[in-house]
């Protein structure tokens, strides 16, 4: 008996754990519901169910309820996710995605634009595919700032000792190292405890994210640096893309390029708003040096030429774009 329970619960597991069953698409994020991600991921949810019909449920699930984006990268090449918003991490699948973890490549959305038509979604896109994803739409997760508990950022110096957190992206410990601060990778659901214990001094994120996390609740400084241009991509497992129906897969490509003008759009807005927001909370703001930090970031680049194949050219023809 109970070999025949283990048996019926594996295969429930089997059944619950495949996207073959056409009428779900399942959909996860890493980040929260309130940050620019999850209120893009929710206008895609909506927006996709109302063009696919009752025919299809579209399953969504924020906060790394389904793991974190290591995890759901993983789970897209097996198809037991159908689609996933990734970020920063891309870099781990792809060298080239490191290009956004270049500091101060991106100057504002509309080359950020024109970047994703002539690279992401020819270069970069093509150098994902082969490594098994299929990178659908770029979305936003926005321009990048620094918080943290000891002091104000206004040169890297300033940076010097702190330990704080980065998103699991070689790159982006190399641009914290090569700062002066002691950078640590850690999961996105984990860093509001961290930030709380004392784990990691400080974190690097859109102001989008630490309001959506509200991590003011446990910062006192905040630097806007906009040191990074962060996108996110909507993405799928290669196979798994392949084996979805072409109206569905149809359907997720027009919703998905809709919703990047929302994303850009709401981004823009969230950037003015969210400021007053956690200013009025008590969270101490102040601008950056960019000069200070544009010049120490050199080295950054140095060995992003050197390491990447082709880098070099990726971040000539990127800052080329930014005068079109």
């Amino acid at each position: 008996m109970l070999k025949k329970l283990l048996g019926l619960s594996a295969l429930a597991l089997a059944i619950t754990s495949t996207h073959a069953q056409a009428d779900k698409i399942v959909f996860a994020i890493g980040g929260s519901p309130n940050s620019l991600q999850g209120q893009t991921a929710q206008e895609f949810s909506k927006r996709l169910q109302e063009r696919l019909g009752d025919a299809h449920q579209v399953e969504y699930y924020h906060s790394g309820q389904l793991g974190d984006e290591r995890q759901l990268i993983q789970k897209l090449r097996l198809g037991t996710v159908d689609l996933a918003a990734i970020s920063s991490i891309m870099s781990s699948v792809s060298p080239e995605f490191a290009l956004f973890d270049m500091p101060f490549l991106v100057k504002d959305r509309e080359h950020l634009q024109r970047i994703d038509k002539e690279i992401i979604m020819q270069d970069l896109a093509e150098s994902a595919d082969a490594r098994g994803l299929n990178v659908i739409s770029t979305w936003e997760n926005g321009f990048r700032h620094i918080t943290n508990n000891e002091r104000p950022i206004n040169l890297p110096s300033d940076l010097e000792g702190l330990k704080i957190r980065t998103p699991q992206s070689e790159w982006r410990t190399v641009m914290f190292d090569t700062w002066g601060a002691n950078p640590t990778p850690m999961a996105f659901s984990e860093v509001f405890v961290g930030l709380q214990t004392g784990v990691v001094d400080g974190q690097e994120n859109p102001l989008s994210n630490i309001n959506g996390a509200k991590f003011q609740e446990v910062q006192d400084y905040l630097s806007l640096s906009n040191h990074v241009y962060s996108p996110i991509w909507l993405t799928a497992g290669k196979d798994g893309w392949q084996e979805l129906p072409e109206d569905v897969r149809n359907a997720i490509s027009e919703v998905a390029a809709e919703t990047q003008g929302w994303a850009l759009a709401k981004g823009e807005e969230l950037d003015g708003s969210l400021l007053e927001v956690m200013r009025g909370e008590g969270i101490e703001v102040n601008r950056v040096d960019r000069n200070a930090f544009v010049e120490a970031s050199n080295p950054v680049y140095e060995q992003f030429a050197e390491q990447v194949e082709g880098g070099q050219e990726l971040v000539d023809r990127a800052m080329a774009l930014a005068e079109e």
